[in-house]
């Protein structure tokens, strides 16, 4: 019995030590998680805001939309006020379009913002204006 008994301290000791481990773990790791991704964060804006590569990317993408939507928002304008239904279709679904791009693009600059850090190109707009 007195060999026993030793045995189960050490076990119940093993087994409080696993138990505050892992609740230590389960509290303190997800702000651990979080300061790590943070740091990850603030690793890709610098490398992204040095990069030619990404600001390219973004310039193109940004002027891609900026066409797609100004052949949109002509379209609109050009058959909007038509006596055809069938043009006043085409209009309302050019309109749909191009307010979908300017939501698309407004938050893609500024997710992307931080590249240019205020200093936007001149052909490319800070913000698309919705068709009302």
């Amino acid at each position: 019995m007195k060999n026993i008994l030793p045995s189960i301290g050490i076990l119940v000791l093993v087994c409080l030590l696993i138990i505050s481990i892992k609740a230590f773990q389960y509290y303190i790791g997800p702000q651990i998680v979080a300061i790590d991704n943070k740091i990850d964060k603030r690793i890709q804006q610098v490398d992204d805001r040095t990069s030619y590569e990404t600001q390219k990317k973004v310039e193109d993408t940004c002027r891609a939309m900026i066409s797609n939507y100004t052949s949109d928002k002509l379209t609109y304008e050009q058959y909007k006020n038509s006596q055809q239904e069938k043009d006043i279709d085409y209009a309302n679904a050019a309109k749909i379009r191009a307010n979908r791009t300017a939501s698309t693009y407004n938050n893609y600059i500024l997710e992307n913002s931080f590249i240019w850090e205020g200093n936007i190109p001149k052909d490319i707009n800070y913000e698309l204006q919705y068709i009302e």
